[in-house]
């Protein structure tokens, strides 16, 4: 199979390390991936780039990995991610990623589970944190660590630049045994095994293809304007389907792609930068936005005055622009004055030269959105998941806030007629899970639709919108649905806010349970008298910090029906967690873990 229509990749046979070798290659980009190490940013051309995966391929291929042997990844963003990655696709084997966030238990299952052969290692830190796992799987035969002062079980443990300098020795007797295999990798071979982090029982292994990845590879070049000229940031993790199937795409466009390890690490990088494109989630915009609005709001005086003027021009002018409403002169004159002098800050707070956004994951609320479109940062919501890869996502030039955009090339997105559940089929979608024929033929019907659980509907311009999770909706007393993600989506815009989980599952009405922003509540709650420096739980049982919160709740869910409506909140003193059994590593709430264990405080504000 060859990619014959996209400008610069024809004649390329489609698999993930002909299209990234190429552009590495045809580019040549002296800082073709680049990481932090200290204070100086350190840079790897194209022709680097492919000589340190070919070198890693060919160490591994000295410890007898083959087509099709799993070979497992558990380490936070850096280079050593991706060359590793490629290596092991050059070989025909098969990438097993693990998040970092993983429990043990977890990672022992994914490790028995996929059968994988060997596994690498960040460093210490991460090891410390998997190293019950890893020494139960006998199975391991090699554990290879990133950084060199790592080590691990006895007669099992090597570093890659010792892996690096064997493949160095094998070299001499087999030159050509990556080239080898790379001759002989085909589009249907299978590239990874992704374990989703589902909210309920075991994961199950995603299994992906070649294909899977270059058509998105292909059809996602088609539509968004991604060019060798631009300059990205990896912040989500590259164990994620998401991050995983854009960084393959930026690859092949020969976009220069910056390392981040972690989120604190983001706002000095964006300044660094200066990115042009970035992929991101909601999370991370909802926090850069009360960051903003807290600092605007803090300004004292007609400062302040003139930052509120400022996010309300924009979300009027915005909101008319997306409606198609007619904007007036007044009001074009208005945002003018607004961006000059209040977003053009915010604009640099972000490294002052982003085209566009890519959010996925999770919903972005509208005026969310609106802000950013102000502010000239324009965020393009998109959607997919681990067994589809990268399904749709709005365009820079077609681009209505609130919807997910319109499917790329070759992919099918319909709606249910029985419960509005949204259907995928196309190139993109999964082999099935492994080891798991029942999972697989309950996810995909005979007809090659993979059923994403999701529900929505998709209006008169063919943009499709997600209203929830078929699972999570719920049913009040009264018998009335409530979806709660649109709900929290909207609670979240409150700058006192950091998590919001909406409740009510057989009660009479809806609720929140609420894990305030407690710097931006403390400080507010000063000119109420109320003594913030006690205990977090002292302050969740207090009257007045209650119903100032709950303040927020009402005023933004006032628009809604009346059911739906957040009438009574519940605080709690820290953020949910993955280690304490809330979040899957991909931060996705368990909601039937979050309502055992609120059960009470639960009937409390929302009736038994």
């Amino acid at each position: 199979m060859i990619a014959q229509n996209l400008i610069g990749f024809e004649n390329i046979p489609q698999t993930i390390p002909h299209f990234c070798f190429e552009s590495f290659i045809r580019n040549n980009k002296p800082d073709a991936l680049s990481y932090k190490v200290g204070d100086a940013w350190e840079r790897l051309s194209g022709n680097e780039i492919v000589e340190r995966v070919k070198r890693i391929a060919m160490g591994l291929a000295s410890l007898g990995v083959k087509a099709g042997d799993r070979v497992a990844i558990i380490s936070e963003n850096r280079p050593e991610w991706s060359f590793v990655d490629l290596a092991i696709l050059s070989l025909r084997a098969v990438n097993v990623p693990i998040y970092t966030t993983q429990a043990v238990e977890q990672i022992r299952y994914i490790l028995e589970n996929s059968g994988a052969k060997m596994l690498f290692v960040s460093g210490r830190k991460i090891y410390k944190h998997a190293e019950n796992a890893i020494h139960s799987v006998e199975r391991l035969e090699k554990v290879v660590f990133f950084d060199n002062d790592s080590d691990g079980p006895a007669g099992r443990s090597l570093l890659l630049s010792d892996l690096e300098s064997a493949g160095d020795e094998y070299a001499k007797i087999d030159a050509d045994a990556v080239e080898r295999s790379l001759g002989e990798l085909e589009t249907g071979d299978l590239a990874t095994i992704i374990y989703t982090s589902g909210t309920t029982g075991e994961p199950k292994g995603v299994m992906l293809t070649h294909e899977n990845f270059v058509t998105n590879i292909v059809s996602i070049s088609k539509s968004l304007p991604i060019s060798s000229k631009d300059r990205s940031l990896a912040v989500l993790p590259l164990s994620h389907i998401f991050e995983r199937a854009v960084f393959y795409v930026l690859c092949s466009n020969g976009v220069s792609i910056h390392y981040c390890a972690a989120f604190d690490q983001l706002a000095g990088y964006l300044n660094e930068v200066k990115p042009t494109i970035m992929t991101a989630v909601p999370r991370l915009f909802e926090q850069v936005y009360h960051k903003i609005v807290k600092k605007g709001r803090a300004a004292g005086g007609w400062k302040t005055g003139l930052f509120n003027w400022a996010l309300e021009v924009g979300q009027q002018y915005w909101t008319a622009k997306d409606t198609g409403q007619p904007v007036s002169p007044v009001l074009a004159a208005k945002q003018a004055v607004a961006n000059r002098l209040v977003f053009s800050k915010w604009r640099a707070g972000v490294g002052g030269e982003l085209r566009f956004f890519v959010s996925g994951g999770a919903p972005l609320s509208k005026k969310l959105s609106y802000a950013f479109w102000a502010a000239g940062i324009p965020i393009l919501q998109g959607y997919g998941m681990t067994e589809a890869c990268i399904v749709c996502a709005n365009r820079p030039d077609d681009n209505k806030v609130g919807s997910i955009g319109t499917p790329f090339e070759g992919i099918e997105l319909k709606i249910a007629e029985k419960d509005g559940e949204l259907l995928v089929r196309g190139p993109n979608v999964m082999q099935g899970y492994y080891n798991n024929p029942d999972a697989t033929a309950a996810a995909i019907d005979a007809d090659g639709y993979y059923h994403t659980g999701d529900v929505g509907y998709v209006d008169e311009d063919g943009h499709f919108y997600i209203t929830d999770r078929l699972k999570d909706l719920f049913k009040l007393s009264n018998g009335k649905y409530v979806a709660p993600q649109q709900v929290e989506s909207l609670l979240k815009q409150s700058p006192l806010v950091s998590q919001a989980i909406v409740v009510g599952s057989g009660r009479k009405q809806v609720g929140a349970l609420v894990v305030p922003d407690w710097d931006a509540l403390k400080e507010e709650l000063k000119e109420s008298g109320v003594d913030v420096s006690r205990p977090r739980e002292e302050l969740c049982a207090d009257t007045i910090v209650i119903k100032r919160v709950q303040q927020d709740a009402v005023e933004l869910t006032r628009e809604l029906s009346d059911y739906e409506r957040v009438k009574r909140v519940y605080l709690l003193p820290r953020e949910f967690s993955i280690d304490k059994g809330e979040m899957t590593p991909t931060l996705k709430i368990k909601r039937n873990v979050i309502d055992e264990k609120y059960s009470e405080a639960i009937d409390d504000i929302c009736g038994a």
